[in-house]
């Protein structure tokens, strides 16, 4: 993952920073190993233990060990836990928010947000996203996709669109004018089929 700096949230050292936060802020009873939440966010050893180390020097998180394993979690006694809780979860809480309740809807094969969320994840400059714009691959039921739309953005407090498109057509040789805009821009995987088994 890039280390460049962030657009989401300017005051944020980077995406990797932003990503880390959005996994601990938003589960703040959870503890995870640096491993596990350099698997979730995609972010290589080195880069997850600089910046957790960070985030453990301004009191962000809090750590133990377990073994050989260091465990980390929210420090919910930060005097701005609720603020930077808020402002992580609306800005780079769609993965995680979207990755959880995706996980567990059957015909999910593959789930992406793409659009200007997606864009400015990629470090394009721009102004706020109005809205998180996510495809899904695979058959899950419409109305099911339309009722956790409405649970994601309720969480990250921006609307949530939901296009789903069957397997065939996102893996065409030859895709629709719709999937080709898609596939040439900027995307943010939430689930594909390695990360969702």
């Amino acid at each position: 993952m890039k280390t460049l700096p962030a657009q989401l949230t300017p005051f944020v050292r980077s995406d990797v920073t932003g990503a880390l936060l959005a996994e601990t802020l938003g589960r703040p009873e959870e503890e995870f190993s640096l491993a596990e939440l350099g698997r979730r966010i995609g972010a290589g050893g080195g880069v997850v233990h600089k910046e957790v180390g960070r985030l453990l020097e301004s009191g962000v998180l809090v750590d133990r060990q377990s073994g050989r394993n260091r465990l980390v979690r929210a420090n919910q006694g930060h005097p701005l836990y609720s603020l930077m809780r808020e402002l992580i979860q609306a800005t780079y809480g769609p993965v995680p928010v979207l990755r959880d309740l995706l996980g567990g809807l059957d015909g999910v094969e593959r789930a992406y947000i793409y659009g200007s969320w997606a864009a400015r994840r990629h470090g394009e400059p721009g102004e706020y996203p109005n809205d998180v714009d996510v495809l899904v691959v695979g058959d899950p039921p419409r109305r099911e996709l339309a009722d956790l739309a409405v649970r994601a953005g309720e969480q990250v407090g921006l609307d949530v669109n939901i296009t789903r498109v069957g397997r065939d057509e996102w893996d065409a040789a030859s895709p629709s004018p719709f999937i080709a805009t898609v596939r040439s821009r900027p995307l943010v995987e939430v689930l594909t089929e390695a990360s969702d088994g």
